[in-house]
Protein backbone atom coordinates (compact mmCIF):
# COMPACT_ATOMS: atom_id res chain seq x y z
CA UNK A 1 0.00 0.00 0.00
CA UNK A 2 2.75 2.45 0.98
CA UNK A 3 4.72 1.51 -2.13
CA UNK A 4 1.70 2.15 -4.37
CA UNK A 5 1.08 5.48 -2.67
CA UNK A 6 4.73 6.41 -3.14
CA UNK A 7 4.61 5.51 -6.84
CA UNK A 8 1.42 7.52 -7.29
CA UNK A 9 2.99 10.54 -5.66
CA UNK A 10 6.15 10.20 -7.71
CA UNK A 11 4.10 9.96 -10.92
CA UNK A 12 2.07 13.01 -9.89
CA UNK A 13 5.27 14.98 -9.28
CA UNK A 14 6.68 13.97 -12.68
CA UNK A 15 3.47 14.94 -14.48
CA UNK A 16 3.37 18.27 -12.66
CA UNK A 17 7.00 19.05 -13.40
CA UNK A 18 6.53 18.09 -17.04
CA UNK A 19 3.44 20.25 -17.36
CA UNK A 20 5.14 23.24 -15.78
CA UNK A 21 8.17 22.79 -18.05
CA UNK A 22 6.02 22.69 -21.18
CA UNK A 23 3.99 25.70 -20.02
CA UNK A 24 7.17 27.62 -19.29
CA UNK A 25 8.63 26.77 -22.69
CA UNK A 26 5.54 28.03 -24.55
CA UNK A 27 4.59 30.88 -22.21
CA UNK A 28 5.54 33.51 -24.83
CA UNK A 29 2.82 32.19 -27.10
CA UNK A 30 0.10 32.96 -24.57
CA UNK A 31 -1.64 35.84 -26.34
CA UNK A 32 -4.91 37.31 -25.06
CA UNK A 33 -6.31 38.04 -28.52
CA UNK A 34 -5.48 34.61 -29.92
CA UNK A 35 -6.83 32.92 -26.81
CA UNK A 36 -10.06 34.91 -26.99
CA UNK A 37 -10.55 33.97 -30.64
CA UNK A 38 -9.90 30.29 -29.94
CA UNK A 39 -12.30 30.14 -26.99
CA UNK A 40 -14.97 32.08 -28.87
CA UNK A 41 -14.97 29.39 -31.57
CA UNK A 42 -16.03 26.83 -28.97
CA UNK A 43 -19.60 28.10 -29.06
CA UNK A 44 -21.88 27.14 -26.16
CA UNK A 45 -19.15 25.42 -24.19
CA UNK A 46 -16.87 28.46 -24.36
CA UNK A 47 -17.39 29.43 -20.67
CA UNK A 48 -16.59 25.90 -19.46
CA UNK A 49 -13.56 25.69 -21.73
CA UNK A 50 -12.32 29.07 -20.51
CA UNK A 51 -12.75 28.11 -16.83
CA UNK A 52 -10.87 24.85 -17.42
CA UNK A 53 -8.03 26.68 -19.19
CA UNK A 54 -7.79 29.23 -16.38
CA UNK A 55 -7.65 26.48 -13.76
CA UNK A 56 -4.97 24.57 -15.69
CA UNK A 57 -2.92 27.73 -16.18
CA UNK A 58 -3.04 28.40 -12.43
CA UNK A 59 -1.75 24.92 -11.64
CA UNK A 60 1.03 25.23 -14.23
CA UNK A 61 2.26 28.66 -13.07
CA UNK A 62 1.11 30.54 -16.17
CA UNK A 63 0.30 34.24 -15.64
CA UNK A 64 -3.36 34.78 -14.85
CA UNK A 65 -3.38 38.41 -15.96
CA UNK A 66 -3.53 37.48 -19.66
CA UNK A 67 -6.45 35.14 -19.03
CA UNK A 68 -8.26 37.70 -16.88
CA UNK A 69 -8.03 40.30 -19.63
CA UNK A 70 -9.20 37.72 -22.17
CA UNK A 71 -12.16 36.85 -19.93
CA UNK A 72 -13.24 40.48 -19.87
CA UNK A 73 -12.90 40.80 -23.63
CA UNK A 74 -14.82 37.58 -24.28
CA UNK A 75 -17.64 37.67 -21.78
CA UNK A 76 -17.96 41.26 -20.57
CA UNK A 77 -17.42 42.69 -17.08
CA UNK A 78 -20.09 40.69 -15.23
CA UNK A 79 -19.88 37.19 -16.66
CA UNK A 80 -16.17 37.65 -17.33
CA UNK A 81 -15.55 38.38 -13.64
CA UNK A 82 -17.56 35.31 -12.64
CA UNK A 83 -15.72 33.01 -15.06
CA UNK A 84 -12.33 34.46 -14.13
CA UNK A 85 -13.02 34.03 -10.43
CA UNK A 86 -14.32 30.50 -10.90
CA UNK A 87 -11.31 29.45 -12.96
CA UNK A 88 -8.82 31.06 -10.60
CA UNK A 89 -10.48 29.53 -7.53
CA UNK A 90 -10.69 26.10 -9.12
CA UNK A 91 -7.02 26.26 -10.13
CA UNK A 92 -6.05 27.48 -6.66
CA UNK A 93 -7.96 24.59 -5.12
CA UNK A 94 -6.26 22.04 -7.38
CA UNK A 95 -2.79 23.39 -6.55
CA UNK A 96 -3.71 23.44 -2.85
CA UNK A 97 -4.86 19.81 -2.94
CA UNK A 98 -1.85 18.64 -4.96
CA UNK A 99 0.54 20.20 -2.44
CA UNK A 100 -1.42 18.77 0.49
CA UNK A 101 -1.42 15.29 -1.05
CA UNK A 102 2.23 15.30 -2.08
CA UNK A 103 4.05 16.97 0.77
CA UNK A 104 1.87 18.30 3.62
CA UNK A 105 2.60 15.35 5.91
CA UNK A 106 6.34 15.54 5.24
CA UNK A 107 6.43 19.29 5.86
CA UNK A 108 4.39 19.06 9.07
CA UNK A 109 6.72 16.37 10.39
CA UNK A 110 9.79 18.50 9.68
CA UNK A 111 8.19 21.58 11.25
CA UNK A 112 7.19 19.71 14.39
CA UNK A 113 10.69 18.30 14.60
CA UNK A 114 12.02 21.85 14.82
CA UNK A 115 9.48 23.26 17.26
CA UNK A 116 10.11 26.83 18.27
CA UNK A 117 12.01 27.72 15.12
CA UNK A 118 11.06 30.52 12.76
CA UNK A 119 9.43 28.22 10.20
CA UNK A 120 7.45 26.50 12.94
CA UNK A 121 6.16 29.85 14.21
CA UNK A 122 5.29 31.05 10.73
CA UNK A 123 3.35 27.89 9.87
CA UNK A 124 1.49 27.90 13.18
CA UNK A 125 0.84 31.61 12.84
CA UNK A 126 -0.66 31.12 9.37
CA UNK A 127 -2.79 28.23 10.64
CA UNK A 128 -3.95 30.28 13.64
CA UNK A 129 -5.15 33.09 11.36
CA UNK A 130 -6.71 30.62 8.93
CA UNK A 131 -9.07 32.22 6.44
CA UNK A 132 -8.00 35.70 7.59
CA UNK A 133 -4.49 35.03 6.32
CA UNK A 134 -5.86 33.76 3.01
CA UNK A 135 -8.02 36.88 2.72
CA UNK A 136 -5.05 39.12 3.44
CA UNK A 137 -2.84 37.49 0.81
CA UNK A 138 -5.62 37.63 -1.81
CA UNK A 139 -6.16 41.34 -1.24
CA UNK A 140 -2.48 42.14 -0.79
CA UNK A 141 -0.45 39.84 -3.09
CA UNK A 142 2.78 39.62 -1.09
CA UNK A 143 3.70 36.38 -2.82
CA UNK A 144 3.13 35.14 -6.38
CA UNK A 145 -0.44 33.84 -6.64
CA UNK A 146 0.45 30.49 -8.20
CA UNK A 147 3.22 29.71 -5.71
CA UNK A 148 1.09 30.75 -2.74
CA UNK A 149 -1.59 28.21 -3.66
CA UNK A 150 0.91 25.38 -3.27
CA UNK A 151 2.44 26.86 -0.12
CA UNK A 152 -0.92 27.14 1.65
CA UNK A 153 -1.64 23.51 0.80
CA UNK A 154 1.25 22.56 3.09
CA UNK A 155 -0.56 24.02 6.11
CA UNK A 156 -3.60 22.74 8.03
CA UNK A 157 -5.91 25.50 6.83
CA UNK A 158 -9.30 23.83 6.06
CA UNK A 159 -10.03 23.51 2.36
CA UNK A 160 -13.49 25.09 2.65
CA UNK A 161 -12.12 28.17 4.44
CA UNK A 162 -9.41 28.46 1.80
CA UNK A 163 -11.89 28.24 -1.08
CA UNK A 164 -14.42 30.73 0.30
CA UNK A 165 -11.77 33.28 1.32
CA UNK A 166 -10.03 32.95 -2.06
CA UNK A 167 -13.22 33.45 -4.07
CA UNK A 168 -14.53 36.37 -2.03
CA UNK A 169 -11.31 38.30 -1.56
CA UNK A 170 -10.02 37.87 -5.11
CA UNK A 171 -13.17 39.63 -6.30
CA UNK A 172 -11.87 43.25 -6.24
CA UNK A 173 -8.80 42.49 -8.33
CA UNK A 174 -10.70 40.18 -10.67
CA UNK A 175 -13.37 42.82 -11.29
CA UNK A 176 -10.80 45.54 -11.99
CA UNK A 177 -8.75 43.55 -14.49
CA UNK A 178 -11.76 41.94 -16.13
CA UNK A 179 -13.22 45.36 -16.74
CA UNK A 180 -9.86 46.45 -18.14
CA UNK A 181 -10.06 43.62 -20.69
CA UNK A 182 -13.63 44.58 -21.53
CA UNK A 183 -12.70 48.26 -21.92
CA UNK A 184 -9.83 47.30 -24.19
CA UNK A 185 -12.17 45.35 -26.45
CA UNK A 186 -14.61 48.26 -26.56
CA UNK A 187 -11.80 50.68 -27.42
CA UNK A 188 -10.64 48.52 -30.30
CA UNK A 189 -14.22 48.30 -31.53
CA UNK A 190 -14.58 52.10 -31.45
CA UNK A 191 -17.29 52.14 -28.76
CA UNK A 192 -18.84 55.50 -27.86
CA UNK A 193 -18.40 54.74 -24.17
CA UNK A 194 -14.60 54.91 -24.35
CA UNK A 195 -14.22 57.77 -21.85
CA UNK A 196 -16.73 56.27 -19.43
CA UNK A 197 -15.04 52.88 -19.56
CA UNK A 198 -11.65 54.48 -19.05
CA UNK A 199 -12.86 56.31 -15.96
CA UNK A 200 -14.39 53.13 -14.54
CA UNK A 201 -11.12 51.26 -15.10
CA UNK A 202 -9.13 53.99 -13.38
CA UNK A 203 -11.52 53.99 -10.42
CA UNK A 204 -11.34 50.20 -10.04
CA UNK A 205 -7.54 50.15 -10.29
CA UNK A 206 -7.35 52.97 -7.72
CA UNK A 207 -9.45 50.90 -5.31
CA UNK A 208 -7.23 47.85 -5.83
CA UNK A 209 -4.10 49.97 -5.27
CA UNK A 210 -5.58 51.39 -2.04
CA UNK A 211 -6.54 47.99 -0.62
CA UNK A 212 -3.05 47.03 0.69
CA UNK A 213 -2.93 50.10 2.93
CA UNK A 214 -6.50 49.58 4.13
CA UNK A 215 -5.99 45.88 4.82
CA UNK A 216 -2.73 46.60 6.63
CA UNK A 217 -4.56 48.95 8.98
CA UNK A 218 -7.39 46.50 9.54
CA UNK A 219 -4.93 43.73 10.42
CA UNK A 220 -3.25 45.81 13.10
CA UNK A 221 -4.26 44.59 16.51
CA UNK A 222 -5.99 47.25 18.62
CA UNK A 223 -4.03 48.52 21.60
CA UNK A 224 -4.71 47.11 25.05
CA UNK A 225 -5.89 49.47 27.75
CA UNK A 226 -3.77 49.33 30.87
CA UNK A 227 -6.82 48.12 32.82
CA UNK A 228 -7.02 45.09 30.52
CA UNK A 229 -3.32 44.46 31.13
CA UNK A 230 -3.94 44.55 34.91
CA UNK A 231 -6.70 41.97 34.54
CA UNK A 232 -4.37 39.75 32.49
CA UNK A 233 -1.60 40.06 35.06
CA UNK A 234 -3.96 39.20 37.91
CA UNK A 235 -5.26 36.11 36.09
CA UNK A 236 -1.83 35.11 34.68
CA UNK A 237 -3.30 35.23 31.17
CA UNK A 238 -0.61 35.28 28.48
CA UNK A 239 2.77 37.00 28.53
CA UNK A 240 3.83 40.51 29.47
CA UNK A 241 6.75 41.51 27.26
CA UNK A 242 8.79 44.53 28.35
CA UNK A 243 10.89 45.79 25.43
CA UNK A 244 12.79 48.53 27.26
CA UNK A 245 16.52 48.25 27.82
CA UNK A 246 17.79 46.15 30.70
CA UNK A 247 18.78 49.33 32.52
CA UNK A 248 15.31 50.82 32.17
CA UNK A 249 13.74 47.52 33.24
CA UNK A 250 15.25 47.97 36.72
CA UNK A 251 15.50 51.74 36.51
CA UNK A 252 13.34 54.70 37.39
CA UNK A 253 9.98 53.13 36.61
CA UNK A 254 10.73 49.55 37.63
CA UNK A 255 8.76 46.78 35.96
CA UNK A 256 5.69 44.61 36.28
CA UNK A 257 6.52 41.56 38.40
CA UNK A 258 5.58 38.95 35.77
CA UNK A 259 7.14 40.77 32.82
CA UNK A 260 9.75 39.22 30.55
CA UNK A 261 12.43 41.69 29.51
CA UNK A 262 13.54 41.36 25.89
CA UNK A 263 14.92 44.74 24.74
CA UNK A 264 13.69 45.79 21.32
CA UNK A 265 17.26 45.77 19.96
CA UNK A 266 17.65 42.10 20.97
CA UNK A 267 14.13 40.87 20.30
CA UNK A 268 14.71 39.38 16.84
CA UNK A 269 17.48 37.14 18.16
CA UNK A 270 15.66 36.01 21.30
CA UNK A 271 12.25 35.02 19.98
CA UNK A 272 12.66 31.47 21.28
CA UNK A 273 12.25 32.84 24.81
CA UNK A 274 8.62 33.66 24.00
CA UNK A 275 7.78 29.96 23.78
CA UNK A 276 6.58 27.70 20.98
CA UNK A 277 2.96 28.86 20.73
CA UNK A 278 2.59 31.70 18.16
CA UNK A 279 -1.00 32.29 19.31
CA UNK A 280 -0.11 33.05 22.92
CA UNK A 281 -1.50 36.46 23.99
CA UNK A 282 1.41 38.90 24.36
CA UNK A 283 1.00 42.32 25.96
CA UNK A 284 3.91 44.57 25.00
CA UNK A 285 5.02 47.42 27.26
CA UNK A 286 7.72 50.08 27.20
CA UNK A 287 7.90 53.54 28.76
CA UNK A 288 5.00 54.76 26.61
CA UNK A 289 4.12 52.72 23.54
CA UNK A 290 6.49 53.72 20.73
CA UNK A 291 9.02 50.92 21.17
CA UNK A 292 6.14 48.55 21.76
CA UNK A 293 4.65 49.38 18.36
CA UNK A 294 7.93 48.46 16.63
CA UNK A 295 8.10 45.24 18.64
CA UNK A 296 4.50 44.34 17.70
CA UNK A 297 5.30 44.80 14.00
CA UNK A 298 8.36 42.58 14.31
CA UNK A 299 6.44 39.84 16.13
CA UNK A 300 3.67 39.92 13.52
CA UNK A 301 6.27 39.39 10.78
CA UNK A 302 7.61 36.41 12.71
CA UNK A 303 4.21 34.70 12.94
CA UNK A 304 2.97 35.77 16.39
CA UNK A 305 -0.72 36.46 15.86
CA UNK A 306 -1.81 38.00 19.18
CA UNK A 307 0.93 40.50 20.10
CA UNK A 308 -0.66 43.78 21.21
CA UNK A 309 0.70 47.11 22.40
CA UNK A 310 -0.32 48.40 25.82
CA UNK A 311 -1.48 51.99 25.43
CA UNK A 312 0.68 54.30 27.55
CA UNK A 313 2.99 51.48 28.71
CA UNK A 314 4.61 51.72 32.13
CA UNK A 315 3.71 55.39 32.41
CA UNK A 316 0.00 54.51 32.30
CA UNK A 317 0.53 51.57 34.69
CA UNK A 318 2.26 53.74 37.28
CA UNK A 319 -0.42 56.43 36.94
CA UNK A 320 -2.90 53.88 38.31
CA UNK A 321 -0.72 53.25 41.37
CA UNK A 322 -0.28 49.57 40.61
CA UNK A 323 2.72 47.62 41.99
CA UNK A 324 6.13 47.38 40.32
CA UNK A 325 9.45 45.79 41.16
CA UNK A 326 13.07 47.09 41.17
CA UNK A 327 11.95 50.70 41.03
CA UNK A 328 14.69 53.30 41.64
CA UNK A 329 12.30 56.25 41.99
CA UNK A 330 11.51 56.82 45.72
CA UNK A 331 8.19 58.41 44.82
CA UNK A 332 7.11 55.24 43.05
CA UNK A 333 8.83 52.65 45.19
CA UNK A 334 6.06 52.84 47.77
CA UNK A 335 3.74 51.17 45.26
CA UNK A 336 5.73 47.95 45.37
CA UNK A 337 4.27 44.90 47.05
Amino acid sequence: MNMNRGLTRALTVLILIGGVAVAFAYRDRLDAAALAAWVADAGAIAPLLFIALYALATVLFLPGSVLTLAGGALFGPVWGTLYNLTGATLGAALAFLVARYLAAGWVQARVEGRAGGRIDRLVKGVEAEGWRFVAFTRLVPLFPFNLLNYALGLTRIPLLHYLVASFVFMLPGALAYTYLGYAGREAVAGSEGLIRNGLVVLALLAVVAFLPRLVGRLRQKPMLDVSTLKARVDSADGLVLDVRTAADFVGEQGHIASALNLPLEELAGRLAELGEDPAVPIAIVCRTDRRSAKAAALLAQQGFVDARVVRGGMTAWLAQGWPVEDCKDPAVAGQRQ
